[in-house]
């Protein structure tokens, strides 16, 4: 089995729960368990059979877009992060930079 933590803000698709075993030879066989488990979270991973652009997935320390994407292997007792990227706030406005 490998484990996935879930970050809070999917966790109400998770039953709440912060961490999720799940079953796969690869990253993206671990994450079609995930959603086969908890169905409601494929609309916030994936655009189809796509992880989203704003979903990261790493394995240990490592960003899986850097290793072999969702065809990654897995090994029992690996652990999954998901790390959904965040945008927004405010730029350094021209007065800040001059200010500054």
């Amino acid at each position: 089995m490998v484990s996935i933590k879930i970050p809070t803000p999917l966790r109400p698709y998770t039953g709440n729960q912060a961490q999720v075993e799940v079953s796969g030879d690869t990253i993206g066989a671990a994450l079609d368990d995930l959603v086969r488990q908890y169905p409601e979270l494929r609309a916030h991973l994936f655009d189809g059979d796509k992880l989203r652009n704003f979903v990261n997935v790493f394995l240990g320390e490592e960003d899986v877009r850097f290793l072999d994407g969702l065809a990654t292997p897995l090994e029992p007792g690996d652990s999954l992060r998901i790390i959904p990227s965040i945008a927004g706030g405010r730029g350094a406005s021209h007065s800040d930079l001059a200010s500054g």
